[in-house]
């Protein structure tokens, strides 16, 4: 009887018309192998008599509690509801960077938590060698320009790229105008969004900054545990504190 095209067949046409009848890479998840992506490479090459795509990047699975993470299953957890949460999408893409696309990407909130504490610091770093004129170590970019390039011809790994990024932030040889330069280049393909970054301007409440100041007496005093509970109530009223070698940065949740 009569019927209507399947979803192979639409993948099959939107990717020859836009991207003509040969390209280089595809894309999709390890479920659309054995099905979906065979399909399309049967069509599309009996119907243009020619190969078709050069490279297939198949990314595993995001699972959540030892599953994976679908519709289906009704585990989803949505970039909207995590903003909700007071994690920001960068936060979640700043994750998924840390894992290589061909390994499954075990999601958690405490996962997430940690990611967010590292972006923390990134960002940190960022505004830190933003506009200097700091230009020591020159001899240097064309080293981290390759070892970055490296890694991401290594099959998109981006976990050594970005291993590479926190290299070149903590290369004291290497002047802050040339990290920012190259930071700037590399997140052409990380996607950080680094060119938004921007200080937060916080203001305290006296009751607030009376437990920064008893908290920064009690460390220099040495009496950690005290202080480890002043942070404790800061972390509970939504704030952030992130001890540095000459001052504390406070940062509202």
């Amino acid at each position: 009887g009569r019927g209507f095209p399947g979803w192979h067949i639409e993948c099959s046409a939107m990717s020859t018309k836009y991207l003509s009848e040969q390209f280089d890479i595809h894309c999709g998840g390890v479920d659309h192998i054995n099905v979906h992506h065979t399909n399309e490479i049967a069509q599309t090459e009996t119907a243009t008599g020619k190969k078709w795509v050069n490279y297939w990047l198949h990314g595993e699975f995001l699972v959540f509690d030892k599953e994976k993470m679908s519709k289906s299953l009704g585990n989803i957890i949505t970039v909207d509801s995590l903003s909700k949460k007071g994690f920001e999408p960068l936060v979640y893409r700043y994750l998924c960077l840390n894992t290589h696309y061909r390994k499954k990407l075990a999601f958690s909130l405490k996962a997430l938590e940690s990611s967010k504490q590292s972006f923390d610091r990134f960002t940190e770093h960022i505004l830190k060698i933003k506009g200097s004129d700091d230009d020591k170590g020159k001899e240097r970019v064309k080293l981290y320009t390759e070892q970055f390039q490296k890694a991401v011809n290594d099959d998109l790994n981006m976990p050594k790229a970005l291993s590479v990024v926190w290299t070149v932030l903590r290369d004291e040889k290497l002047g802050d105008k040339h990290k920012w330069l190259l930071i700037e280049n590399f997140d052409d393909v990380l996607g950080l969004g680094v060119h938004d970054y921007k200080e937060e301007k916080i203001t305290l409440t006296k009751d607030i900054q009376d437990l920064v100041d008893k908290r920064e007496q009690l460390r220099q005093a040495k009496k950690f545990d005290e202080a480890d509970k002043i942070r404790d109530q800061l972390t509970k009223k939504g704030f952030t504190l992130i001890d540095t070698d000459d001052d504390v940065q406070i940062k509202k949740k």
